[in-house]
């Protein structure tokens, strides 16, 4: 049986852990939009109205904070898939259904993404971010892999592509059309729609 003193521990945890969620999505814009390597704690603080002391207190440090930020950003990103793959009721449908969303996410959340890849890329100098990024790797090829899956299900064709395999070629096109995006292309987005369609339709 927990004791009253065991549920106060556990409400003081979770309650610790909440705070910390909400810090780190209340910082995720300011760290996006700066950059990794040109934010530190204070940056932080000063731009997302948070208290540098608070800040502290709940991160061990940038890195803490930013590696939290983008877990609880992409892992969110992810689990919007899941609805499209569990309703969708035709190859056809599913394959649009998540075009079209990962079209309007790179349109209106380009930031963040760049920030992902900003903490990808700094993983292979730091060892630092590695289980954060291997986390959300993992998180993301099983996204992708949910959807040829489910793509394979509703059309009756064996899926032709393997988990790490079909995960590469839409991290690739996506990356590729971030970039663009970032620099200005207004059709980056529309081409990443058309080209992610076309890749769930071949992919079984």
């Amino acid at each position: 049986m927990t004791t009253v003193a065991e549920r106060a521990a556990r409400g003081s945890v979770d309650k610790f852990a909440r705070r910390r969620r909400m810090l780190a999505e209340s910082a995720l814009a300011t760290i996006a939009e700066h950059g990794f390597a040109r934010t530190g704690l204070r940056d932080i603080a000063q731009h997302s109205g948070l208290s540098h002391g608070t800040l502290h207190y709940y991160f061990a440090d940038k890195d803490d904070l930013v590696g939290e930020s983008v877990w609880l950003y992409k892992s969110a990103c992810a689990r919007r898939y899941d609805d499209i793959v569990a309703t969708a009721t035709s190859g056809e449908e599913l394959a649009s259904r998540v075009a079209a969303e990962m079209s309007w996410t790179l349109r209106n959340e380009a930031p963040m993404h760049r920030l992902w890849y900003d903490l990808r890329n700094q993983a292979m100098f730091d060892s630092g971010f590695e289980e954060t990024i291997v986390r959300i790797d993992e998180l993301l090829e099983k996204m992708v892999w949910a959807i040829v899956e489910r793509y394979s299900q509703l059309t009756g064709r064996p899926a032709v592509l393997e988990p790490a395999g079909a995960y590469g070629l839409v991290d690739g096109l996506f990356q590729h059309a971030l970039i663009r995006q970032l620099r200005g292309d207004a059709d980056a987005a529309e081409r990443l729609r058309a080209h992610c369609e076309g890749l769930i339709l071949a992919s079984a």
